[in-house]
């Protein structure tokens, strides 16, 4: 699967990101670390993991 289209690295992106919010922002809710911005965390996270796949994915496949 070769991700060449800017629609598809963007939504990548953005799906990562989302995701990141709501797993990584959560659990650091859960571990009462709110002084860390939970949601901004999660999407960084996120938008890191997101941009690790897109540089990987073609080793990958």
């Amino acid at each position: 699967m070769t991700i060449s289209n800017p629609f598809e690295i963007c939504f990548l992106l953005v799906v990562f990101s989302l995701l990141g919010i709501v797993l990584i922002g959560n659990m650091l809710r859960a571990l009462k670390l709110e002084r860390y911005r939970p949601s901004l965390a999660g999407a960084i996270i996120g938008v890191a993991t997101g941009m690790a796949v897109i540089e990987a994915l073609p080793w990958i496949s």
